[in-house]
């Protein structure tokens, strides 16, 4: 049987909420990209386990993404946030991801 994987974006991936949550995603087999205004150790360590990181904000950069999850400190009128607004892609902040999280079955 054929399962999707889902493919889930983060804006402000480079924090450590938002980073923490995105490398569970990516050992529970979901497909993470992320951005963030810079590289970090954080960052590179998202890379290593498979995630794709862009430096930077851009609308291109979520292709492909089935939900954008955005930290706190991301603003409304985000390129990222505004292009998933536009393609109606849900665009959730990183609490009710997390909320999510803790409702998976294993």
């Amino acid at each position: 049987m054929y399962h999707k994987k889902y493919h889930i974006h983060f804006v402000g991936i480079g924090g450590i909420g938002m980073s923490g949550i995105a490398e569970l995603l990516l050992n529970l087999g979901y497909k993470v990209s992320g951005s963030d205004l810079r590289y970090s150790d954080i960052t590179r360590n998202l890379e290593e386990l498979g995630g794709v990181l862009f430096e930077g904000h851009a609308e291109d950069q979520i292709e492909g993404a089935d939900v954008i999850v955005t930290s706190s400190a991301v603003k409304p009128d985000n390129p990222e946030v505004l292009a998933a607004r536009q393609l109606s892609v849900p665009v959730i902040p990183r609490a009710e991801m997390l909320a999510e999280l803790m409702r998976l079955k294993y």
